[in-house]
């Protein structure tokens, strides 16, 4: 099948509709074209949600939709050429040319505005007849219009009910104890008590809402029960009448609110009502507001269960704990697989497919519904071939059911935006059980143009990847996500990950062995996982790559680097002209080509841990498109390239470099830098006076920087900066001063032995700081009496500090600290003992605790 038709087109518009394409045109005849484009992408558009949808019965329309792709991926690549000339222009006139561009402009006539004019005119002429062309057979797979459906797999799920065969539970008595455990509690007020159950698909929310409801002590406590399967549509009258059906109440199909709603007042009152609302899905909080309040009214011992995949409904909707359901044991697990795959009594017959069963019941990950899944695909199955067949196959190659667990899986798939499936399928690239930096994955992002916002937000598109990493893990994509005040950290379950190599097949590609006969004709981003390449056969792996690939990732960390040569940079920058990202982590080489200037789309270049390489090119210079430059570990670059300052579109830089002093002109003049990294700049003793010019500047690290006297002058008139880090740096002392940033959001200081208490600079930010980690400070004893000032504290997490031996008082009043890290400080952990610990009560209001 082929995903990421519609998301793509939508860059597409979204590109056309930006100003800066108006404004460069030059002339009517292109403006005319743009225009044309635009009306014939958006009628192709308003279609391409339904072609999706049915493609599933219709071989020749997943083809016409692949067309379609290579026309929309095509069509980006000449839209930016418009970004990529306006760039230009900006920097020359600001900087001159340098001597290459000189030389360009004479042999190719690239920067001349006539022949700008007429080869992009050419070009997008051949892209609209393409698309033309295409659309004319559109006709014959009746379409229909649907701009805004997002419902289209809510229609497939079947509704749920309230009955359950106890039998049929196999791992959750322990999950059903604690609800059963919150549901027979007095509540605080009049209100119902909301308590809301959260897991990815098929986790089995409603099996266990289901046992619930039909525990006897559930059935002794309540006068009355009911069971509401609401799905996607959040329809108060619809649903208002369900719960007055299922109460006993009288109802008729003409009703009015009015009606309804005095109806289920009279119904309920004085009662004490259980109420499951299973399978949740709508984040419209005045909806259920709406809702609740047709409740109030019954017994102050009510209660209500929710079911939802999304944790912001959860938040929204729960007024008691949130259950976060977690995944069966491994034993459990195959208990259940036992169950699907044999009729009762028949394993024991089959000893060697039981052991062969205990390796696929890895595959679910403790889901239960993919241990249903695998082990109905085996029913009645006793040949070792099939059952050797399942467990050697990625589950999202196994042919599935409609009730089955990526159907299930799909369900959250389908309701995502379209700018958020492109972002999902993106994760592809990264291996099962990657630990997901969303510094890393939001630069990653922007680089392949997944981040928009109107022309009216002033927001910044760092927030806007936060947002959209913050509503995958709400929508349950992610999981374990910790807030590192700079950067969030979390993790993706295996299964999901598995649905994002199924949407993402023809576009992403994580390939683990190069030898294979894969076909990469149409594939666009490439993450490379094989050890056991040299420089040749990388060299030859990429002749087989698409032309136009956006990303190519080298993923070879934890092995010895690969020496690569002169032929894989020539293979690599003459041959994908297109790229956006190129990763070349633990790839070893002295010399990087000049001719890397030439790829003016990249935005995202990353040559960590190359500790050959001395010099960069200046022509890197000449990448004014480029946004991210990652040089850590870098150990043998001697200098940073003189020119750097006419990259002017550059945001985050992470550099390592001999250098003891950087060279006047340079990082000072980066005005769109967001975050800037110096990690093991060994030499680096100070930076230039300019640093208080960038102040766009959100993120400031100084790591392992054993020479560094004093931070850069100015740090006050940097008032973006939310975050900064200050580790390993043996002769830095930040006791003292005025000159220090003004609102810090999160702030990571350790291993710093001139420090021996926390700077009194620091209460400044009692306002503003939300995440403060402390770690490696062997000679601090206590922390100062002000801490409990930093009222906004949010995680506190305080590392290998040995001397630390107890908490200050009033750390009660820290009401907005909502996560405690104690790890390491073996006295502070004696005292900080639930309940016994002398510094107990002063902790024992924070919700979530780790102490080790």
């Amino acid at each position: 099948m082929t995903e990421l038709a519609l998301s793509i087109a939508e860059n597409v518009i979204k590109k056309l509709g930006s100003l800066a394409y108006q404004e460069i045109c030059m002339s009517q005849d292109i403006a005319s074209n743009l225009t044309k484009f635009q009306l014939t992408m958006s009628t192709i558009q308003a279609v391409l949600m339904d072609a999706e949808e049915k493609q599933v019965r219709n071989r020749a329309l997943s083809v016409w939709l692949e067309q379609l792709k290579d026309v929309f991926y095509d069509a980006i690549d000449v839209l930016d050429e418009f970004v990529c000339e306006d760039l230009r222009r900006k920097v020359v006139e600001t900087y001159g040319n340098t001597s290459e561009q000189v030389l360009h402009s004479v042999l190719y006539s690239s920067f001349n505005p006539l022949g700008f004019r007429f080869k992009m005119g050419h070009r997008i002429k051949k892209i609209i007849e393409r698309l033309e062309e295409i659309a004319k057979v559109r006709a014959q797979f009746y379409l229909n219009e649907r701009l805004d459906d997002k419902s289209i797999g809510q229609r497939e799920r079947e509704m749920t009910h309230s009955f359950l065969c106890d039998s049929n539970v196999i791992g959750r008595a322990d999950d059903k104890q604690k609800i059963v455990d919150l549901l027979m509690r007095p509540n605080d007020d009049n209100n119902a008590f909301v308590i809301a159950i959260v897991g990815i698909g098929g986790m089995g929310k409603t099996t266990l809402a289901q046992w619930v409801y039909n525990d006897e002590r559930i059935a002794r406590n309540f006068d009355t029960r009911i069971w509401v399967c609401v799905s996607d549509d959040f329809n108060i009258l619809k649903l208002a009448k369900e719960i007055l059906k299922c109460a006993g109440g009288r109802i008729s199909e003409n009703m009015t609110m009015d009606e309804v709603q005095v109806s289920l007042r009279n119904t309920l009152n004085e009662k004490n009502f259980f109420i499951v609302l299973d399978d949740v899905w709508n984040d419209d909080r005045s909806k259920w507001i709406d809702l609740k309040n047709l409740l109030i009214g019954g017994a102050k011992r009510s209660k209500i269960v929710v079911t939802t995949r999304i944790q912001e409904v959860a938040l929204m909707m729960a007024s008691g704990p949130i259950h976060n359901l977690k995944g069966l044991s491994e034993d459990d697990c195959l208990s259940l697989f036992l169950m699907w795959a044999f009729k009762e009594g028949e394993k024991q017959q089959y000893p060697t497919l039981i052991e062969i069963g205990k390796e696929i019941v890895t595959k679910s990950k403790g889901v239960p519904l993919a241990v249903k899944t695998l082990g109905g695909l085996l029913y009645s199955k006793f040949d070792d071939r099939d059952w050797i067949f399942i467990r050697d196959n990625e589950i999202w190659k196994l042919e599935q059911k409609e009730n089955d667990i990526l159907p299930a899986l799909r369900l959250s798939y389908d309701q995502l935006p379209s700018s958020l499936k492109q972002c999902f399928a993106y994760c592809s690239l990264y291996p099962k059980d990657h630990i997901y930096f969303s510094d890393e994955l939001i630069q990653s992002w922007m680089a392949n143009g997944l981040l928009h916002k109107s022309n009216e937000s002033p927001q910044e598109l760092e927030d806007i990847g936060l947002q959209y990493v913050k509503e995958l893990f709400s929508r349950s994509f992610f999981q374990e996500l910790s807030d590192f005040g700079y950067c969030y950290i979390f993790k993706m379950h295996d299964l999901v990950h598995d649905l994002s190599l199924f949407v993402a097949q023809s576009d992403h590609c994580l390939v683990e062995n190069t030898n294979n006969r894969k076909n990469y004709e149409k594939v666009r981003h490439v993450s490379i996982l094989d050890y056991n390449l040299g420089a040749n056969e990388l060299t030859t792996f990429l002749h087989k790559l698409n032309n136009s690939a956006r990303t190519i990732i080298f993923r070879n960390e934890d092995v010895d680097p690969i020496n690569v040569n002169e032929s894989f940079f020539k293979t690599c920058i003459s041959r994908f002209k297109y790229l956006r990202l190129l990763d070349l982590r633990f790839l070893r080489f002295e010399v990087l080509p000049s001719s890397i200037g030439s790829l003016k789309h990249l935005r995202y270049l990353r040559l960590r841990r190359n500790k050959q390489i001395k010099k960069l090119p200046n022509s890197i210079c000449d990448m004014q498109n480029l946004e991210t430059l990652i040089l850590d570990g870098c150990g043998g670059l001697e200098e940073l390239p003189r020119d750097i300052r006419k990259m002017i579109s550059l945001r985050y830089l992470c550099i390592t470099t001999k250098q003891s002093r950087l060279l006047e002109n340079g990082i000072e003049c980066l005005y769109s830098l967001r975050t800037m990294i110096f990690y093991k700049c060994l030499k680096l003793e100070s930076l230039p006076e300019g640093i208080q010019c960038l102040t766009s500047l959100r993120r400031l690290e100084f790591t392992s920087c054993e020479s560094l006297m004093s931070l850069p002058r100015g740090l006050k008139y940097l008032i973006e900066l939310e975050s900064l880090i200050i580790f390993d740096c043996g002769k830095l002392n930040l006791m003292e001063g005025e000159d220090y940033p003004t609102s810090l959001r999160s702030l990571r200081i350790g291993s710093l032995p001139q420090l021996v208490a926390l700077p009194q600079w620091l209460i400044r930010f009692g306002n503003t700081l939300q995440v403060l980690i402390i770690h490696f400070f062997e000679n601090l004893e206590a922390l100062p009496e002000w801490f409990p000032y930093l009222i906004s504290l949010r995680k506190l997490v305080i590392w290998a500090c040995p001397k630390l031996s107890s908490l200050p008082e009033r750390m009660d009043c820290l009401t907005s600290l909502k996560e405690l890290e104690i790890g390491y400080c073996l006295q502070l952990r004696r005292n900080c003992k639930r309940d016994v610990g002398e510094d107990w009560p002063k902790i024992a209001h924070v919700p979530l605790l780790k102490i080790v």
